[in-house]
């Protein structure tokens, strides 16, 4: 590492401001089609910056170790009460201030080193904090993953249930949820198999909590998860953060405690009021807002597969969720260069491991993900989406200069500047 002696902190100081400035600018002419991303209503906003943006307040609403938190304390009750009544769950704990955080209490509320859990791998789509370079292998837990068909796009049930009688450890938990998510799990399946080791079925929603909360993709819990963990702003357009839920008192008893004191002090009090604004929301827009994404997901898979770029999965629909997923080896590119192609006409897409890939080419895999949440919050629909493919083959196919076809995407992106399904 480089020190840099500072001789001129004015200059420091109008840098990172230019920089958001700059940032924001650009940001407003893409098509972001990052699966993981959102943005928050304007009120949502709004309330994010407010005098709790200072604040502390230890322990769970109306039992603080500290003075001074009536208001965060009636609004974070609030908020556990709304979330839970999108997700069907009694008990709700909003203080995780990620998905990893969540995925990171519950683990280790509910293992202790030495314990087996069973997820998915990484090119199979599980999320790091499922695997052996996240939470478990920190927490000392040893990471078994499912068999994943590729064909269904799933994980395989049968042949989980009989590699699970030739590992040398019984597992404790078994996890659900993916970053790479395009078809609802086999939760009632894999809760059976869950039942016959007495062991605990979490579900991470991170990516479809809110395709979840608008009742169209699966309902986890009434399914069997036990747990469900999640980030709150991806399908779910509120603030970056995490939840738990539940409806077994006994677990949420022993995971609270994972929460806080062992992983959190002050929760980031100043979005609870925007998580509470985007779970009304959703209530009131959800379903409708939930239904469009899926609708966009499919039309840009269909047209683009039309238009001759792989997406995966045809034979299956495309997708049941915010995602399409894109094979951009079969044309002759890589996954990093495609997406550096995309940015360059100002498409945000990310270069994304594809199930049955080796785990070597994660830094240069062989597929694309795509997420339609973001521009469908901004009144996106299949039309667009037709557009959108259109701008993929001219990068891809057709070999266009990226900066001919960013035109046409800016002049594209004009005429969707406004968050919808939100609140004034």
């Amino acid at each position: 590492m480089i020190l840099k002696n500072y001789q001129n902190l004015e200059t420091e100081r109008r840098s990172i401001i230019q920089a958001v400035e700059a940032n924001n600018t650009w940001r407003s002419s893409c098509i972001n089609l990052i699966a993981s991303e959102n943005v928050m209503s304007p009120l949502a906003e709004k309330l994010y910056l407010s005098d709790f943006l200072h604040r502390y307040a230890e322990g769970e609403p109306f039992h603080r170790y500290y003075n001074g938190t009536k208001y965060i304390d009636l609004i974070e009750s609030e908020v556990q009460g709304l979330m839970g009544d999108l997700l069907n769950a009694e008990y709700v704990d909003v203080r995780p201030i990620s998905g990893t955080v969540a995925n990171f209490a519950v683990f280790s509320s509910l293992a202790k080193p030495g314990d087996a859990m069973i997820s998915l791998s990484t090119p199979s789509g599980g999320h790091i904090s499922h695997n052996k370079y996240g939470a478990p292998t920190a927490l000392g837990l040893k990471v078994y993953n499912y068999p994943f068909d590729v064909e269904r796009m799933n994980i395989d049930v049968d042949k989980t249930r009989r590699e699970l009688k030739l590992i040398d450890k019984r597992p404790k938990l078994f996890v659900l949820g993916a970053s790479l998510f395009l078809f609802p799990h086999p939760v009632k399946e894999i809760k059976e198999i869950a039942n016959e080791y007495n062991a605990r079925l979490v579900y991470d929603a991170a990516h479809v909590l809110g395709l979840i909360a608008g009742g169209k993709f699966q309902a986890p819990l009434e399914e069997g998860a036990d747990i469900i963990t999640s980030s709150t702003h991806k399908t779910f357009p509120g603030p970056q953060g995490g939840i738990v839920a539940t409806n077994r008192d006994d677990l949420f008893t022993t995971i609270k405690k994972g929460v806080f004191p062992r992983l959190t002090s002050n929760h980031h009090l100043h979005r609870i009021p925007s998580l509470g604004i985007t779970a009304i929301e959703m209530m009131e827009f959800g379903k409708n807002y939930a239904s469009q994404i899926v609708k966009n997901a499919k039309a840009l898979g269909e047209a683009c597969y039309e238009l001759g770029i792989p997406v995966i999965a045809e034979e299956l629909g495309f997708t049941e969720s915010h995602q399409i997923a894109i094979d951009v080896s079969k044309i002759g590119l890589k996954g990093k260069e495609a997406a550096d192609l995309c940015e360059e006409a100002n498409v945000i897409i990310n270069k994304n491991l594809l199930p049955g890939e080796p785990l070597k080419n994660v830094k240069d895999p062989n597929g694309v993900r795509i997420g339609v949440q973001e521009m469908t919050r901004f009144g996106m629909k299949e039309s667009e989406m037709k557009t959108i493919s259109g701008f993929l083959k001219r990068l891809w196919i057709d070999k266009e200069n990226p900066t001919k076809v960013r035109e046409d995407v800016v002049e594209l992106r004009k005429n969707y500047s406004n968050v919808l399904f939100a609140l004034k």
